[in-house]
């Protein structure tokens, strides 16, 4: 009997400071970023350059270094915190013997291993299709070849030709199988919309404990792990409020710095959710040093997609795991919570049924015998929690629809 162990790659990172960005917080992300895919990090190699060397993106001195690295401890996968070109990575490829990677790619196969529907399975497919089409041209020389095939071909067309004639079209029926989904995306929204439900998104960087939330407001089993992009796949999930009022909760993709522009483009359909809720709850770690940066990073995208004017809630997650969340201010638009010790819900059901838009209201009243019509109206939009019959009228409990509020208010108690 034998037995096939998988063996997990090691990986050295690379970056080039440059100044643009906090390399220490980037590299560590990219750290946390190659745990996910199931590689192991061996060595992490950083050096400061004005810009990017042209060739080879870090210097030919460094890189002769790099090589040396790979070699004594057997590297298996070298991963840079940039985007390279395609004649970037032939040339480390050549100097140092080692698959190289960047950024883009090992989050493109991270979204590749957790994609589980179709729509997201798509959106991966299109976000590596629109990034590896550029890059064809550095390819090597094997694209460069002219290529032979029976009426697939102009006459003298060459391989790299053929090759993004290829892409190009696998691109425009990618975007025509997300034009359909969509298209039912969007009737789900109207269809809710008619129906009065109100819809929740839960946005926040990647790895703030999103899922694990949904999970615990609605008793699902929606995978959560402590990992980052540990959902991609977009789910929702009904819940009802303390007021009686049922809302949809929507988890939506996992947000991150320096998320690949190709990424944001595939997966705008999904994100799109939030822009079209009625209430935004932005989840952030608070456990984390960089919480304020996670929040910035979100709040900037929220906006990218233009959702100023959608009411929004900032819960602090994890809680429970840091010391100075006592410090932290809460009013009915920032509230603390801990969703794996459920702590702090009652203020976040509160704060939710606080913050949308007044639909219905939830109201005791006394209604004559003869308007007992006014019940079976307000079963078809509402709902009757309870009804009693006293000798003026029927006592009922119930949450009625805002449009016919002003023929039941005079006989509220």
């Amino acid at each position: 009997m034998f037995v096939n162990e998988e063996k997990i790659p090691k990986a050295l990172l690379v970056s080039v400071d440059t100044g643009e960005f906090d390399n220490e917080i980037s590299m560590k992300e990219l750290e946390e970023l190659t745990k996910t895919a199931n590689a192991e990090v061996v060595a992490t190699v950083i050096q400061k350059r004005p810009s990017f060397e042209k060739a080879t993106c870090v210097g030919q001195g460094r890189l002769l270094e790099i090589a040396d690295i790979c070699k004594q401890l057997e590297v298996d996968l070298i991963i840079f915190d940039h985007e390279l070109t395609a004649t970037q990575v032939r040339n480390i490829e050549e100097v140092t013997n080692v698959r190289t990677i960047d950024r883009t790619t090992l989050i493109l196969d991270i979204f590749a291993q957790r994609a589980r529907t179709k729509e997201g399975k798509l959106q991966v497919e299109l976000a590596q299709q629109r990034y590896r089409l550029p890059r064809l041209a550095g390819m090597g020389v094997t694209l460069s070849r002219l290529g032979g095939g029976i009426g697939t071909r102009g006459p003298g067309e060459t391989k790299l030709e053929t090759d993004k004639r290829h892409i190009r079209s696998r691109i425009s029926a990618l975007e025509e199988e997300l034009k359909e989904l969509k298209k039912h995306r969007e009737f789900s929204r109207k269809r809710r919309k008619k129906d009065n439900l109100l819809c929740v998104a839960i946005v926040g960087y990647t790895n703030a404990g999103k899922s694990t939330l949904i999970n615990a407001l609605t008793d699902s089993d929606i995978f959560a792990e402590d990992k980052l992009f540990a959902t991609l796949d977009t789910t929702s999930r009904g819940l009802t409020l303390p007021d009686g009022r049922k809302i949809l909760i929507i988890d939506t993709v996992g947000l991150i710095r320096r998320l690949p522009h190709h990424l944001v483009e595939a997966f705008k359909s999904t994100l799109e959710e939030a822009s079209s809720s009625d209430l935004i709850l932005n989840v952030v770690d608070v456990s984390s040093s960089e919480f304020e940066e996670h929040l910035e990073v979100t709040n900037n995208l929220l906006g990218e997609l233009g959702c100023n004017d959608i009411p929004k809630i900032t819960v602090f997650n994890k809680c429970d795991r840091c010391n100075y969340c006592n410090a932290l201010s809460t009013d009915s638009t920032h509230v603390k919570i801990s969703a794996k010790k459920k702590l702090g819900f009652e203020e976040l059901l509160n704060a939710i049924a606080q913050n949308l838009p007044e639909t219905s209201r939830r109201i005791r009243a006394l209604l004559p015998y003869d308007k007992s019509s006014l019940i079976n109206k307000i079963r078809l939009d509402g709902k009757v929690f309870s009804e009693e019959y006293q000798a003026d009228g029927t006592l009922i409990d119930a949450l009625v629809d805002i449009k016919i509020f002003h023929e039941v208010e005079p006989f509220i108690l």
